[in-house]
């Protein structure tokens, strides 16, 4: 056997050996390999944290202490009606008391008459006609609302009535002209604050959304 050849079947052998060790070493893949096992979590570290739903409603929070009678009475008002919200009902008072003053200073009672209650009603009635029999006339124009505070709110159980009573702190000028004109009382040039503390009623969860004027203790 001739040189050449001997060193050709010494290298296949040790090609063939080379083989069979990297299959021991490296195993045999067939089809899909099995997925990586899952990773264990990290150990958390430091105060795991509790995700708390609800809460305050801040729209009653916001006008009176969580616990309160009245903040209690807003809550069963939200019950009753889910779509009531304290912050509207305030924008809409804030609104309806410069109409009920102006209406009121003006004599224009048709206008607001839904908005106040039957005596509230009577009461205006009855102060533009004692105006109206001395030939008294108001002139008034009104800079706006300063101040508002919702102070009380109250719900009766039985009936669902509804009172929220507020105080306006508000600036107008307010002149009274006689007969011939004159300027009696008051002034067209004078700013004056004028204090008043009004309850607004309505039934809760009933088909009439307005709320009515039922007192007008200054």
């Amino acid at each position: 056997m001739n040189s050449p050849l001997i060193q050709l079947l010494v290298l296949a052998a040790i090609a063939v050996f080379l083989i069979l060790r990297l299959k021991n070493v490296l195993g045999t893949r067939e089809g899909f390999e099995k997925p990586p096992l899952p990773q264990q979590p990290a150990e958390r570290k430091g105060p795991a944290f509790e995700v708390i739903e609800g809460g305050p409603d801040l729209d009653i929070t916001d006008h009176f202490d969580e616990g309160t009678a009245q903040a209690r009475a807003l809550a069963e008002m939200k019950r009753l009606e889910p779509s009531f919200n304290v912050t509207d009902f305030l924008g809409g008072a804030k609104g309806a008391y410069e109409m009920i003053v102006m209406g009121f200073e003006r004599g224009e009672l048709d206008q607001i008459k839904p908005f106040l209650s039957e005596d509230i009603y009577e009461s205006f009635v009855d102060g533009v006609a004692a105006r109206e029999d001395q030939g008294l006339t108001i002139e008034a124009e009104f800079y706006g609302v300063r101040e508002m505070q919702l102070e009380n709110v109250t719900i009766d159980p039985e009936t669902n009535e509804a009172e929220m009573t507020i105080r306006y702190v508000a600036e107008l000028t307010s002149a009274v002209r006689d007969r011939a004109g004159e300027v009696v009382e008051g002034s067209l040039t004078d700013v004056k604050k004028q204090k008043d503390t009004w309850v607004f009623a309505r039934i809760m969860g009933s088909d009439d959304p307005n709320w009515s004027l039922v007192s007008t203790d200054g």
